[in-house]
């Protein structure tokens, strides 16, 4: 009876051991092959479409690539991002950006991670090339948090992922006008249907479908405000506004939910490309090649 408890024992480790190799080394491969097979699908045909030019650097998942196409589109000018809900530090849409010589402002409300990164970000922070700023936001504080640490009203880009009062939060602002919105939007809710949570300052997601706006409703109540709608993410998690004023024959029209809505597609999320992430790779990062030796 030992005997057979122990080779059960056994077995189960290595069940154990089989997971953590599928979940470390298999699943990015075929969440790689996936991505890949759906790009080449008839529907991204069109060379404005931003699907193909995705890819993950150091965001959730391809908004890295669209961002950057997105950039190449319509130019930019201060270099300039605010992003509200920035996770670790390591994973959201603005910290490839600091790689490219831009500047910006970061705003999350999970302390424990805020300090982190103040840490392990010091020297951009000391350079004045990063602002962290620790706060839950709501409508009522988000203009002074912003306002307060960014110094010109036109940005480049603007990104919130707060998981509900998100579409809430961007309504509010007043004190920044971004070239591009990089938003999430809740996939659940497929074009026409419009859906948009209620605002709870106090709102946080408790892991169901209760989170924030579909993406008919964001088409609808952000053109109102001067965006166009230019495209979504492969996972279908974020959705990309330029403003009106930039958008010119430069993407992919009609401007619509239905055009542009991506399914949630949530397997293809957190998949590593290449290496682990680390928190010294930016504050050991150098454009131009060190320890030159003088030709005699």
């Amino acid at each position: 009876m030992i005997g057979i408890f122990k080779r059960l024992a056994d077995t189960i480790r290595e069940i154990r051991r089989l997971d953590i190799n599928v979940r470390e080394n298999i699943y990015p491969l075929l969440a790689h092959q996936e991505i890949e097979r759906l790009k080449k699908s008839e529907r991204y045909r069109n060379p404005k479409n931003l699907i193909p030019f995705g890819y993950k650097l150091y965001s959730q998942n391809d908004e890295d690539g669209i961002i950057r196409e997105i950039c190449n589109r319509i130019g930019v000018t201060s270099k300039y991002f605010v992003e509200i809900g920035i996770g670790n530090g390591l994973q959201n849409n603005t910290y490839a950006l600091l790689f490219d010589g831009w500047k910006g402002l970061w705003i999350d409300a999970a302390g424990n991670t805020i300090s982190c990164i103040k840490k392990y970000f010091k020297k951009s922070i000391v350079e004045e090339r990063l602002k962290v700023a620790d706060a839950f936001v709501t409508r009522e504080n988000i203009n002074s948090l912003i306002s307060s640490r960014v110094p010109d009203k036109e940005i480049d880009l603007l990104s919130i992922d707060i998981d509900g009062n998100d579409f809430h939060i961007f309504d509010a602002i007043t004190c920044v006008s971004p070239k591009i919105l990089v938003i999430e939007y809740n996939a659940k809710f497929v074009p026409p249907t419009i859906f948009c949570m209620e605002y709870d300052a106090k709102n946080v997601w408790q892991g169901n479908d209760c989170l924030g706006a579909s993406l008919k409703f964001l088409e609808i109540h952000l053109s109102r405000k001067g965006y166009c709608l230019v495209g979504c993410n492969l996972s279908g998690t974020n959705a990309f506004f330029v403003r009106k004023d930039l958008v010119g024959e430069k993407f992919l029209a009609p401007f619509t939910a239905e055009q542009h809505y991506e399914p949630p597609r949530h397997y293809l999320v957190n998949y590593t490309p290449g290496h682990w992430p680390s928190y010294h790779t930016l504050a050991k990062s150098s454009s131009e090649p060190q320890n030159k030796t003088e030709s005699n």
